[in-house]
């Protein structure tokens, strides 16, 4: 279990790193960090009304208190101690909450401070973020242009691949094309296929046309032979050699006419 766990984990993590665009990704924490950086710019503003609302109890306080302090002095006047003592009794509690409103302000004040300078140095680094998340990106995509480049080059991405084999099967193709024609026209020509086109080969012919050429060879030999002065056979004869090729009613056959020219010391 633990080595499938293994497997699948890894197989995730290739998968993923596949997908991963890094780019993306630093857009996502940029968006992340904004996120946390307006959220502190929103606490600051709430401490900074909790304050604010505070300063407005104690104002609101102070002048009850101040009012009370009035009539007690107004009560005195009159000879009313009794209206006096309890002005100064309800003033007493007022500032007793003005003490513990005081604190509060005081604490709020810190608080606000304190989250002021974590938002400045949060803003900060914010900005040096996205100054990097900048420079990063247009490095990786330059990167990854000039990787795009060198693999058209070398022929090794997968377009240039499919591209280089496709040119592969066609030259393939043509080879196996070019060397079938050129057994049917080996077939054709020795008479092993016949041809339907209306040019069928006639075997004799062939035969002929064979013997034909190997007489012009035996009269070409023996030419060169008389001018060699090596030869028998008249030199007009050899010159009426190609004329007589066809065979004439009252002539010889071209077989006893080759063995006349062969036979030595005849013409010398």
């Amino acid at each position: 279990m633990k080595r499938l766990s293994l497997i699948f984990k890894s197989k995730a993590n290739n998968a993923l790193d596949k997908m991963e665009d890094p780019r993306e990704t630093l857009d996502y924490s940029y968006q992340r960090q904004l996120e946390l950086l307006q959220k502190v710019r929103r606490g600051v503003a709430d401490v900074a009304t909790s304050r604010k609302r505070v300063e407005l109890q104690i104002n609101q306080i102070e002048a009850q208190s101040r009012k009370l302090e009035e009539q007690g002095r107004k009560a005195l006047g009159v000879g009313r101690e009794d209206l006096a003592r309890e002005a100064l009794t309800r003033r007493g509690g007022l500032q007793t909450q003005i003490a513990d409103l005081r604190v509060q302000h005081d604490n709020l004040q810190a608080e606000e401070e304190k989250l002021t300078t974590a938002s400045q140095r949060l803003q900060a680094k914010v900005d040096s973020f996205r100054t990097r998340k900048e420079t990063i990106k247009a490095t990786y995509t330059a990167a990854e242009a000039q990787t795009r480049i060198n693999e058209a080059f070398s022929g090794i991405s997968e377009e240039m691949g499919d591209v280089g084999l496709a040119i592969q099967r066609a030259e393939d193709k043509t080879a196996s094309m070019q060397a079938r024609a050129g057994a049917i026209d080996e077939l054709l020509a020795s008479g092993a296929l016949d041809d339907y086109s209306g040019q069928r080969g006639d075997d004799i012919q062939a035969e002929l046309d064979r013997m034909g050429g190997g007489h012009d060879v035996e009269l070409e030999i023996a030419r060169m032979k008389a001018e060699l002065g090596q030869g028998s056979t008249p030199k007009s004869a050899i010159e009426q050699g190609p004329a007589q090729q066809q065979p004439q009613p009252n002539q010889q056959p071209q077989s006893n006419q080759t063995q006349q020219l062969r036979q030595p010391g005849e013409g010398l």
